[in-house]
């Protein structure tokens, strides 16, 4: 096992001056789950397309599994979701848009039909998959996006955002699916409540573009003077217990929260 992804120095000024990140160097070793959290405007989105091979930074370089700085020589191994879900849905019908990702990468008609099948059953999918994209919900379309970055396996999934508009029916499928997949996962996110379900180690964003941080889920979103310094909360279960338990201690879920008052309770 090695890195992924090895970014080096990233820094990127918009063409109206705006500077999106700043200075900013990581590594993603295979198989990590990693959350990158920040508030909004502090350049996540902007660090995810720099991530993805999506833009050319301004300065700095990303290497991809030990082997090349162009991510076009491995796309078919980055699995990029958006915040828009309307950037991956651009064909006549669901169905089109979830084959097209294996067809261009020359994945047999039969095992993409088949994992296609399995992705809309359990995204409730199903129905959907022969309607115009345009007329789907928000929701809808934000799980259509999600299997469409599903259906080819990649071996890096760089998600933005993934729940946006979904509701909880099916937020906790796609929390599976993210959880379960085998390769690299790394969520780029503003709400630290999230982050314990899917990730092992956080790296935080400024409000200036920069990584102020970067470390085990337990140590970051139980300081809570770095998140609030960085304009976010830590979660909802950090604030509940609070001063009543140590860090290392306190509920990080709402599922460690509902054990902890359970055996308390006995």
């Amino acid at each position: 096992m090695g890195p992924v992804i090895d970014a080096r120095q990233l820094s990127h000024e918009y063409p109206d001056g705006t500077t999106a990140i700043r200075n900013i160097t990581l590594t993603i070793e295979e198989g990590e789950r990693v959350a990158v959290i920040g508030a909004n405007g502090s350049g996540k989105s902007t660090l995810q397309l720099a991530l993805g091979g999506l833009i050319d930074t301004s300065t700095g370089t990303v290497e991809y599994f030990e082997e090349t700085t162009d991510a076009e020589d491995v796309r078919d191994r980055l699995g990029v979701l958006l915040q828009d879900p309307d950037d991956y849905l651009f064909n006549t019908t669901v169905r089109e848009d979830l084959e097209y990702g294996p067809a261009q990468l020359g994945m047999p008609r039969q095992a993409a039909a088949r994992r296609i099948e399995r992705l809309a059953d359990r995204l409730g999918l199903s129905d959907l998959l022969d309607r115009a994209p345009f007329r789907l919900s928000g929701g809808e379309k934000q799980r259509a996006a999600v299997a469409s970055v599903l259906t080819f396996d990649p071996d890096v999934l760089l998600l933005d955002e993934p729940l946006g508009a979904v509701d909880d029916r099916y937020r906790e499928r796609i929390l599976e699916l993210m959880t379960a997949h085998e390769g690299t996962v790394v969520l780029f996110t503003p709400s630290p409540d999230l982050v314990p379900e899917v990730a092992d180690r956080v790296i935080l964003v400024g409000q200036n573009g920069s990584a102020v941080a970067d470390g085990p889920v337990r140590e970051i979103l139980t300081d809570g003077s770095l998140l609030r310094d960085h304009g976010l909360r830590p979660p909802t279960t950090v604030q509940l217990f609070d001063g009543i338990l140590d860090a290392d201690a306190v509920p990080l879920t709402v599922s460690e929260a509902r054990k902890y008052l359970s055996r308390e309770m006995r």
